[in-house]
C-alpha cells in the first residue's frame, strides 16, 4: 500500500502514540504488536510495515519522550536567566512533574531502560535516541557555559563537572522519588515534593558565590 509522505508520517506518529499509551497502561513486556495495532485502529500488518521488530517501536517511543525532554531544555536555555537560575527552573520543571498525578512518563522511560538492558547487544536504532541525548547535553553545555561567564556559579569549583553532577543527581533522585509515589505499597515519612524541594536548596546553596 503506497502512501503519500503526510500520510506516511501521520500513520507512523499514530502508531507511536498508541505504542506509548499501551506500553504505559500494560508495561512493555506484556504488550504486543496487536495491542498496539487495535489501540491505533489499525492493522497489525501496517504496524509491522512501519517496525518490523517490536524493539523498534520501543527505541521510537523512547525517543519521542526524550526529545520532549530536549524541547524543554532548549526553552530553559533560551530565557534571559542567569546560569544559576535556569538550573532552578530545570529542578522546579522535575518537582511539577512528580507533583502532577499521571507521572507516567516518567515510568515509561524507567520501564525502558530495564527493557534495553535484557538485551546483550544494543538495540536496534538505539543510535536515535542516543543521538537526541546528545543534543540534551549539549544544551546543558550552553547553561554550563553561561554559568562560567556571568558570575552566578561560584569561581572556585570545576563548574562543567559539578553542574553535571548536581543535574544528575536531582534527576536521579526525581525519578526515583516519582517510582516510588506510585507504589502503593510504599509508605514515605515526607511527601516527595517536599523532600525535592529541600534538595533544590542544598544544591542551589552550594552553587552560589
Amino acid at each position: 500500500m503506497n502512501m503519500n509522505p503526510e500520510t506516511r508520517q501521520r500513520r507512523l506518529q499514530a502508531v507511536i502514540d498508541a505504542a506509548e499509551q499501551v506500553f504505559t497502561r500494560k508495561g512493555i513486556d506484556k504488550s504486543t504488536m496487536q495491542d498496539v495495532a487495535t489501540q491505533a485502529q489499525m492493522g497489525v500488518a501496517t504496524v509491522f510495515r512501519f517496525f518490523p521488530k517490536k524493539e523498534k517501536l520501543v527505541v521510537a517511543v523512547a525517543t519521542k519522550m526524550l526529545e520532549e525532554v530536549l524541547q524543554e531544555f532548549h526553552a530553559v536555555a533560551a530565557q534571559p536567566e542567569t546560569s544559576l537560575r535556569k538550573l532552578e527552573i530545570l529542578f522546579d520543571s522535575s518537582i511539577a512533574l512528580l507533583e502532577r498525578k499521571d507521572s507516567s512518563g516518567v515510568k515509561l522511560l524507567e520501564n525502558f531502560e530495564s527493557y534495553a538492558a535484557q538485551f546483550t547487544e544494543p538495540l536496534d536504532d538505539i543510535g536515535m535516541f542516543n543521538a537526541v541525548y546528545r543534543k540534551i547535553s549539549g544544551v546543558f553545555s550552553t547553561i554550563i557555559e553561561q554559568g562560567k561567564q556571568d558570575g552566578s556559579i561560584r569561581a572556585d569549583l570545576p563548574i562543567q563537572d559539578t553542574l553535571r553532577t548536581v543535574m544528575n543527581t536531582f534527576g536521579i533522585f526525581a525519578r526515583k522519588l516519582s517510582l516510588q509515589k506510585n507504589i502503593l505499597v510504599i509508605e514515605q515519612d515526607l511527601d516527595p515534593a517536599e523532600q525535592l524541594q529541600i534538595l533544590k536548596h542544598i544544591l542551589l546553596s552550594y552553587l552560589k558565590p
